[in-house]
């Protein structure tokens, strides 16, 4: 009798199961669905601040390239002026003063000053810019004047007043230049 009654009970334990582990299985689906929720969102995340680190580095590490790159610019800027009254006081001097044996020396000494300058915009990226005969462009001249011209097409640079100079790809400074227009 033992048995049947452990039978008995064992019945009823095993119907009283599955309405009563329903509601704690139900529980359990939605508490497992729930964690698989915030995990996923917990990996996205993870995702996006990873993304976004290696966004900053990477911006960081152009931003040192360039500052690397163009960090002279300011300073070249300023020596462009010496550069142009260099310039200045070469094109000054009259040929028959060239010729004279007091002033070969001054001279030489200007030129080589000159090219020694040249050398050392090489060496740091600095270039001059080419505008005589070239067509006027906005992002490296900057027109002071029109000329009326048969000569050339219009928009065409006729006259550079003052050396424009790049270093390495951007803009130093613009060649100030005069342009011909149709004549009237």
């Amino acid at each position: 009798m033992s048995e049947e009654k452990q039978n008995i009970e064992n019945t009823e334990v095993v119907d009283e199961l599955p309405e009563d582990a329903a509601p704690a299985g139900d529980a359990a689906a939605e508490r497992i669905a729930a964690l698989e929720n915030e995990l996923a969102t917990a990996k996205q995340d993870v995702l996006y601040a990873h993304a976004e680190t290696q966004n900053v580095r990477r911006r960081l590490e152009k931003e040192l390239a360039d500052a690397r790159a163009y960090s002279a610019t300011a300073f070249a800027r300023d020596i462009l002026s010496v550069a142009d009254n260099l310039g200045r006081a070469l094109a000054a001097i009259p040929a028959d003063l060239r010729e004279d044996e007091k002033f070969k020396g001054l001279v030489a000494g200007l030129e080589a000053t000159g090219r020694e300058l040249d050398n050392v915009f090489g060496r740091n990226g600095i270039s001059k810019l080419e505008s005589v005969g070239q067509p006027l462009d906005p992002n490296k001249h900057q027109a002071m004047m029109e000329v009326p011209s048969a000569d050339v097409e219009p928009g065409t640079v006729m006259v550079e007043m003052q050396a424009g100079y790049m270093i390495k790809d951007r803009l130093l400074r613009p060649a100030l230049v005069s342009v011909a227009k149709k004549p009237d």
